[in-house]
């Protein structure tokens, strides 16, 4: 972005902007915030910045966060609590006191009458380290219910079991960022990083520029994958068969390297085994990947002196998704391009604080430190910092798509923290219908969203540029964003609602509200854990642009691991393990009536449910709806032109957009983006068939058939897909 003008002659200089971080995906790119100067064509309270020594990003932003002040005016966020009016069934204004206070009855209420797990808790990939921790011990201690998960399941979910799996220990990036311009090739598979993260391309075009090869694995040719020296474009679904293709031929073509594999790996039998089963002609077959490009991209990663295999949504937003990322995994051991400098597999976490969102506690599953629940040494050390017995801390919970799927019978109320999965989640419809049978619906987030739509009580809370807080971005480096705004006078933290609720419910200490406060107590509780952070503090974060986990405190300060696995694997045996897979296929294959398969992403100028993009002018004016991307020859099956309303119509239901014909498709396939509500919600149609072991749902690939709507119009389209109306607030269908 163009820089500053400097001041007039004699004006006072600017003040020094504060070093910040964006609000939005796991790149966390580097800015700076400082007061929008005074007669400035902006309306904005704050201006960004260039942040340029921040390695991440280097000053580069996206258009989301170039945008992202728009969302801190009182025009489009929430400034004041507000609560259903039980005569009329709209949203109110209320005080503070009011809203807390039937948030905590309400959640007191259905305790005692249904018992702990009859209360939710459901989070979001998108809050700080602090605030994460805090919800789980809110809900482990105060609620003592085992009912709470997070949006991140969504997520990487699947990469992070296949990790824990492979390596005995889950970071998305086991490597910083940087070292992929370095390497010699890259694969990068289900990941369009020129739209969802556009700052990291650059890391893409100065590997190509150092000499380095890039393959990308997409059934869409999307801009990334124009930057590619070859492009894959294996059916949705079929990642998992292609991975064992090419480990077959890794196989056949004798380039296993035999020393690493006898030196550092387990269960290569097994999986060698596995991969011999998936002869190129079979796989050629089930993916549609010509066999000569199966050849080509063998040749490009074991030619290369390090290679690196990175992952996004595509392959792990399966059935089967923990597998599928296993598979790559295993090309990577069998080729020794794991455990060395310069090579290994990544995973490009998503949101914000994915990473460390899981790490701390809010994951069914997991305690802070990313201790597992069910470990008794793991409860024992995190009571002890929480000062209750171990035995008081509820179990395992159910996950993410399976506790939405609850709500209403077994889970009769909620409180959900920053999460909107009226849009995000799989079979959207179903979703809103479970939380419109709710008891007791409170959502605390920034803006009125679609779900605080349907809540009894919002509450109304801070966001990045108004609080101090850490987040740890998808290389596992520890970040602090810094407060640069008074937030409106009518807005709290969330740290400040879990207070005034926990003391409400009894908990006088032990929520503080101050972050640095919660991030210290977080230390204690995360030490000797797989992502300890007990040797970081928020001065190093500063000091050093942030700190790589795992980071022990100790008698000499620890330096951060900016690079895992160099001298051994997590692992008991400091071995990494193959997975002995096989491919299956989805679980909702085409047939007669849905004969076509629909796979869902992102665009660059909307994020995730669009929430907060929705409302920003110049986001909106990019981005002004959802459509429907199909090849030129299923839109003459169907009888489509571009720009006119086609239907998507699945098991679970229906959504009608604009027709956006193009032949960067597989003709067996359509695209639709998730960002918007209403009639061209793409969840309407997903499969929320799930993963057996990350539990996560399959928005990746489902059966659809595809018809023309006629006349239809497009609910959202143009309009930031805002409801119409104050009807739209009301609990019931009607």
């Amino acid at each position: 972005m163009p820089s500053t003008p400097a001041p007039p002659p004699g004006s006072a200089s600017p003040p020094a902007p504060v070093d910040t971080h964006c609000p939005y995906c796991a790149l966390q790119c580097g800015m700076g915030l400082r007061p929008a100067a005074p007669g400035s064509r902006s309306a904005e309270v704050v201006e960004v910045v260039e942040r340029t020594a921040f390695p991440v990003n280097r000053g580069a932003l996206c258009g989301k966060g170039r945008t992202a002040p728009a969302v801190l005016s009182s025009r489009v966020r929430l400034t004041g609590p507000l609560v259903r009016n039980a005569g009329t069934g709209r949203l109110e204004p209320a005080g503070w006191r009011e809203a807390l206070d039937r948030v905590a009855a309400g959640l007191a209420g259905t305790r005692a009458v249904h018992g702990a797990d009859a209360v939710g808790v459901f989070g979001g990939g998108g809050l700080t380290n602090e605030k994460a921790y805090a919800l789980g011990k809110f809900a482990r201690l105060v609620l003592r219910t085992s009912q709470i998960d997070y949006n991140g399941r969504f997520c990487m979910s699947s990469a992070a079991a296949a990790h824990q799996r492979a390596f005995g220990l889950d970071r998305g990036l086991p490597f910083p960022l940087a070292d992929v311009a370095r390497t010699g090739c890259v694969v990068l598979v289900g990941s369009n990083l020129a739209e969802t993260m556009p700052p990291a391309l650059r890391h893409l075009s100065e590997l190509r520029e150092n000499g380095g090869r890039l393959i990308v694995v997409d059934p869409r040719r999307t801009p990334t994958a124009e930057q590619a020296d070859l492009h894959l474009a294996p059916r949705p679904g079929t990642d998992l068969a292609l991975a064992l293709g090419l480990l077959h031929l890794v196989v056949a073509e004798g380039r296993v390297d035999e020393e690493f594999v006898a030196a550092r790996t387990a269960g290569w039998p097994e999986a060698r085994a596995a991969a011999m089963a998936h002869w190129p002609e079979l796989v050629e077959r089930i993916t549609g990947v010509p066999l000569p490009q199966l050849r080509a991209a063998v040749g490009m990663f074991c030619g290369a002196p390090s290679s690196m295999v990175l992952t996004a949504r595509g392959p792990e937003q399966q059935s089967k998704g923990t597998d599928t990322v296993g598979a790559w995994i295993n090309l990577c051991l069998a080729t020794g391009r794991a455990g060395r400098p310069l090579s290994g597999y990544g995973c490009l976490t998503g949101q914000g604080n994915g990473q460390g969102g899981r790490e701390h506690g809010q994951k069914a599953d997991q305690l802070p430190g990313y201790r597992k629940l069910t470990d008794p040494a793991a409860r024992a050390h995190v009571a002890r910092v929480w000062g209750v017995p171990p035995e008081d801390l509820p179990g395992p919970g159910r996950s993410a798509y399976e506790l939405l799927d609850a709500l209403g019978t077994d889970v009769r109320s909620l409180l959900l923290m920053g999460s909107n999965p009226v849009v995000s989640a799989p079979r959207a419809a179903h979703v809103e219908g479970r939380l419109r049978s709710l008891d007791f619906l409170a959502v605390a987030d920034v803006v009125l969203s679609e779900t605080a739509r349907l809540a009894d009580v919002v509450l109304p809370v801070t966001q990045w540029a108004e609080e101090t807080g850490t987040t740890t971005n998808l290389e596992g480096r520890v970040l602090l964003r810094r407060r640069a705004v008074t937030p409106p006078p009518g807005v709290r933290t969330d740290l400040e609602v879990l207070n005034g609720l926990a003391a409400r419910l009894g908990w006088e200490k032990g929520f503080p509200t101050e972050a640095e406060e919660v991030f210290e107590e977080l230390r204690r509780a995360s030490a000797g854990g797989p992502a300890d952070y007990s040797g970081i503090t928020y001065r190093r974060i500063a000091e050093e642009d942030g700190v790589f986990w795992p980071c022990p405190d100790g008698a000499r300060p620890h330096p951060g691991t900016p690079r895992l696995f160099l001298d051994r694997f997590a692992t008991e045996d400091g071995r990494a393990r193959f997975a002995p897979v096989a491919h299956r296929p989805a679980a909702e294959e085409p047939d007669a009536d849905y004969p076509v398969l629909l796979t869902t992403g992102r665009v660059v100028s909307q994020y995730q449910s669009g929430a907060q993009t929705r409302r920003v002018p110049e986001l909106n004016a990019a981005a002004p709806g959802p459509f429907v991307e199909l090849h030129p020859r299923l839109a003459e099956r169907v009888g489509v032109a571009e720009g006119e309303p086609v239907a998507v119509v699945s098991r679970r239901g229906r959504a009608v957009a604009p027709a956006r014909v193009t032949r960067s498709i597989r003709p067996d396939t359509v695209f639709m983006p998730f960002h918007w509500p209403g009639e061209g919600r793409a969840n309407t149609l997903t499969n929320p068939a799930l993963d057996p072991v990350s539990r996560m749902p399959e928005f990746k690939v489902c059966a659809v058939r595809v018809e023309a709507a006629g006349d239809a119009r497009v609910e959202g389209a143009g309009d930031g897909g805002q409801p119409a109306g104050r009807a739209a607030e009301r609990r019931s269908a009607g």
